[in-house]
């Protein structure tokens, strides 16, 4: 079979699902790789490097479309505005590989299933230990929260860490981040290591022990939630006066830091509303907000995704695609989820029949459409609720 990757089109997209180095892995498994030019430019990885690995370098990428028996993306169907261009051009039984917000933007998946394409959405990848590897939402969450910590640094009008000179003493920025799944715990991570004194939360009370591992005081806020996670490890979405609540209380504590960095978010929904804009008029004049939930609607009241605007002297950030502005690693640690992902289909039987039940977890969690339908129960319920 002919594995097909293509140069992003999302704007701003430098990541790239494949990397010269891991295209003789696919050899071994008995793929040939079609690459389009310039597919790896914006990480760094050159036409010849393709080449030089054993790849084909073809021009367009019409001709990788019309080629390749599966396509190996960053960003489709829904995670990508410029999908519809692709859709004249996939054949009935492709394959198609990639991030597809298929909870949050589920019409690009059905796309795919109208035009007879089988779909695997790396975003609905099971957390269980076997599928480690292949978790590619935490592999960019890392990325994203590490560059949040180095985005809120540089706009900042202070230094981070404690600093004591001739001149007298600095005390340390106060970094309070909100979320502590992989992208914040990274982001705490590393504004210890930067010298910021950190404080994170989450309303989910198992997490202190990660909190408190690395370098961070857990914050408690008194909220009686009676089932704060989900089954897969994410955080469950508030009932309406629990959310109030929290916001009330949280505000308490934001008032007190420089530097907010927001990773709450719910699959499948907008992001909980947990700065509002009183809240952000209460803070010290130079502070800075990063909001890594800006995609789904931000955390702060006042994001706006993919711009910094000013408000009563805080800045906002709605940060949008984060691991796009590291591409080389970003680029690796994805081609690796997906490649172990791949090795894992392959192994399993990849070619499920429609219809057909699927004993793999991860294949039966991951497939979002094959035979003309889409057949993943949570995805085929939101476009009913949409």
């Amino acid at each position: 079979m002919k594995l097909g990757v293509l140069k992003e089109t999302y704007p701003g997209e430098q990541r790239v699902a494949l990397i010269p180095a891991l295209v003789a892995n696919y050899a071994k498994l008995g793929f040939e790789t079609l690459v389009q030019s310039g597919a790896g430019a914006g990480a760094f990885h050159t036409d010849e490097a393709y080449q030089h690995a054993g790849a084909t370098v073809l021009p367009s990428r019409a001709a990788v479309l019309e080629r390749a028996d599966i396509i190996l993306t960053v960003r489709t169907a829904g995670a990508n505005p410029d999908f519809e261009a692709d859709l004249p051009y996939i054949r009935v039984g492709q394959i198609w590989m990639g991030f597809m917000e298929p909870l949050y933007r589920p019409q690009g998946v059905a796309q795919l299933a109208k035009r007879g394409a089988t779909a695997f959405a790396m975003e609905l990848i099971p957390r269980i230990t076997r599928a480690q590897s292949m978790d590619a939402l935490s592999s960019m969450a890392t990325i994203a929260g590490y560059k949040a910590v180095l985005l809120a640094a540089s706009l900042l009008p202070r230094m981070f860490p404690l600093l004591m000179s001739a001149a007298g003493t600095i005390s340390p920025a106060r970094v309070f981040v909100i979320g502590a799944g992989v992208a914040g715990l990274q982001a705490m991570a590393t504004a210890k290591r930067l010298g910021a004194s950190v404080a994170g939360y989450d309303v989910r009370p198992a997490t202190r022990e990660q909190v408190e591992s690395v370098g961070a005081k857990f914050v408690e806020i008194p909220l009686e939630v009676a089932q704060a996670e989900t089954t897969g490890g994410y955080a469950r979405a508030l009932e309406e006066e629990t959310l109030r609540r929290q916001q009330d209380l949280l505000g308490e504590h934001l008032v007190q830091h420089e530097v907010i960095i927001t990773t709450a978010a719910v699959p499948g929904k907008c992001a909980p509303l947990l700065i509002p804009r009183r809240v952000v008029e209460a803070m010290p004049t130079g502070s800075v907000i990063i909001d890594l939930a800006a995609e789904w609607g931000g955390n702060c009241e006042l994001t706006q995704p993919g711009e910094i605007i000013q408000h009563n002297g805080v800045a906002i950030v709605g940060a949008v695609n984060l691991p796009a502005t590291v591409p080389v690693d970003a680029s690796l640690l994805y081609s690796r989820n997906l490649y172990h992902f791949m090795a894992h289909l392959h192994k399993v039987g990849m070619l499920p029949e429609p219809g057909s039940a699927i004993e793999d977890e991860i294949a039966r969690e991951t497939l979002v459409a094959v035979g003309g339908s889409v057949v993943h129960p949570r995805v085929a319920g939101s476009l009913d609720t949409g």
